[in-house]
């Protein structure tokens, strides 16, 4: 990944990503050719050295079957945005400005292991379902399904951890404009509310390199 200078996040920011992003793209090269399929995981920091991201697929996806040639990754996304110039004071100017995107993003690179176990598959969705729930005023637990039904769910599923060795990651925010300039993509972001944008306004703000300026 090409990661300028002032793209480069932090390494906590960096395990923030990994904790509450939502799903992720897990690719693998095979004998087949790259495979790819979108995945819930959950970050599990205290697994091996550099932490792993646990998740589950359908039995009947061939990509937990097929031999990894090399690293597996994943592609862990945050929130991302459209940048229009028209934020930019710079734009009156010299016009010397053109639009852009702004978005966190995380390629984690390690080790396949399958889990073709039920209980340890149990646990990685009871683990996600919490987490995914916490929210809700009446959440929704594994335990409010029938047990044969349950039995019948896990069956049909095989569990899959990244058990990581490293982690490229970029945080593209605006740190690159001036003073100006990021301020007004933080009120331009803010005032669009589309999307992401709100999460966007808020990244930039968190990593904006003038906050703790003159």
């Amino acid at each position: 990944m090409y990661v300028p200078k002032h793209f480069a996040p932090p390494e906590q920011a960096v395990r923030d990503l990994l904790t509450h992003h939502g799903a992720s793209d897990l690719i693998t090269m095979t004998p087949q050719g790259l495979l790819a399929t979108l995945l819930p995981f959950e970050y599990d920091p205290e697994a091996g050295e550099h932490g792993a991201l646990i998740g589950h697929m359908a039995r009947g996806n061939n990509q937990w079957r097929e031999p990894v040639q090399g690293e597996a990754m994943v592609i862990v996304r945050g929130p991302e945005a459209y940048i229009t110039p028209s934020w930019y004071a710079t734009k009156a100017e010299h016009h010397r400005v053109v639009p852009t995107w702004n978005y966190m993003i995380a390629h984690v690179y390690g080790q396949l292991v399958v889990h073709d176990d039920a209980a340890w598959i149990e646990a990685q969705i009871r683990r996600l379902a919490d987490r995914h729930e916490a929210g809700y005023e009446e959440p929704w637990s594994v335990d409010q399904a029938p047990a044969k039904f349950i039995e019948r769910q896990l069956r049909a599923i095989v569990g899959v951890e990244v058990v990581i060795s490293r982690v490229e990651a970029k945080f593209k925010l605006s740190q690159n404009q001036p003073r100006e300039n990021v301020e007004g993509v933080i009120a331009g972001l803010e005032a669009r509310g589309q999307a992401d944008d709100t999460a966007v306004a808020a990244a930039v703000r968190a990593h904006n390199p003038y906050a703790d300026g003159p």
